[in-house]
């Protein structure tokens, strides 16, 4: 990935959506994601943005500042009941 001039990304972004299809969860914090991470909080932030520009990740505001990502492009249906089988 090229963001342009500067330092090259030391993470590459399949290791940011791994961080998602690796999570049980199906939003996740930046400081999640961060945690997991080699890089640090403005770098995790500055690369969430900028995924979600490119439409490959999505985000919601839940609170006063707080923000919860997630990944789209991943969903796990095998585990997850449909609501025609509780019918």
């Amino acid at each position: 990935m090229s963001d342009g001039p500067g330092r090259k990304p030391t993470v590459e972004d399949d290791e940011i959506l791994a961080v998602f299809r690796n999570s049980s969860d199906p939003v996740l914090t930046a400081t999640e994601i961060f945690e997991q991470l080699p890089l640090g909080r403005r770098g995790v932030l500055k690369r969430l943005r900028n995924l979600e520009e490119r439409d490959i990740l999505r985000s919601k505001e839940v609170g006063s500042g707080s923000r919860v990502w997630w990944y789209p492009g991943h969903t796990e249906t095998s585990d997850r009941p449909s609501f025609r089988d509780s019918e």
